[in-house]
């Protein structure tokens, strides 16, 4: 693959309008007529990259990401995959102190069905006082991140409760 194929989904910044000769134009003309083409084309150019973006919001309110997954295996033929593409959702939930060599539970109010599907769990907790932050999960130190039906849980294997400040992400496929 040559480097410059599928780099990201980017609009050209150099689409060149002779401002005077729009101006000008007649808007009965076939000049007119190719140019509403030219200016569709790159409405449609500008919609389709800014629906594949990668959204960078985090909010305790579901978000949709601009992540998207193929149909469910189960889901129809390939032809339709990019019509029937699943959306991901992100919503961050604000947890908190880590616990003493334990177990909390933080609400995450998704109201999880059978056919959610999670993509990525993930977080940070930060010690404000001694400016240290660490990655959820973290397998060196063994902080464990796992969600339930109803709850956020981090399980630690030593004392964290200086970590003081913890978000943590979640991105999920609805049925």
């Amino acid at each position: 693959m040559a480097q410059s194929e599928n780099l990201g989904a980017f609009v050209p910044t150099t689409f060149v309008w002779d401002v005077g000769e729009i101006k000008d134009i007649d808007v009965t003309s076939q000049k007119f007529k190719d140019l509403l083409v030219r200016l569709y084309q790159n409405l449609n150019l500008i919609q389709l990259n800014l629906n594949v973006k990668d959204s960078a919001y985090y909010d305790t309110n579901e978000f949709v990401n601009g992540h998207s997954f193929p149909p469910s295996s189960t889901a129809g033929s390939s032809s339709t995959q990019a019509i029937n593409r699943r959306q991901v959702f992100r919503k961050m939930i604000y947890f908190g102190a880590l616990p003493n060599t334990a177990t909390k539970n933080v609400a995450h109010e998704i109201d999880i069905t059978a056919g959610y599907t999670f993509t990525r769990i993930y977080g940070c907790a930060s010690d404000t006082t001694n400016l240290v932050y660490t990655p959820i999960p973290n397998a060196n130190t063994d902080i464990r991140i796992t969600v339930n039906a109803t709850n956020v849980v981090i399980t630690t294997s030593a004392n964290y409760s200086t970590y003081d400040t913890t978000y943590v992400v979640l991105e999920y496929l609805k049925q």
